[in-house]
């Protein structure tokens, strides 16, 4: 079994026993998260629950593994021949969470 959620804006596919890096999400390292915005519950080779937009009273239960900083990204602007150039960089914040049940 498999869901599609949504959290930080972005949506993730997850299936029980993943690890996934997700926008930073508030709580102490071995806390359990509960994402309530499931899209889509489907079984491997089976049939898919698509929401509308959400599926009510669907859930995903994870556990908080870590926080941490993400790869900086470099961010270069530059116009040709005006002598304008400007570099600025950027870490996110993360938190790797591990999915332990899917609720559909």
């Amino acid at each position: 079994m498999y869901a599609i959620m949504q959290s930080g804006g972005k949506q993730h596919t997850v299936k029980v026993g993943d690890f996934v890096e997700l926008e930073k999400l508030e709580g102490e390292i071995g806390a359990e998260v509960v994402f309530d915005t499931v899209l889509a519950v489907g079984e491997e080779g089976g049939k898919l629950n698509v929401g509308t937009p959400v599926i009510a009273g669907a859930s995903v239960k994870a556990e908080i593994v870590d926080q941490f900083r993400g790869k900086k990204i470099i961010v270069f602007k530059m116009k040709r021949r005006k002598s304008y150039r400007r570099t600025q960089g950027h870490r996110q914040s993360l938190t790797r969470v591990k999915i332990t049940a899917i609720n559909a």
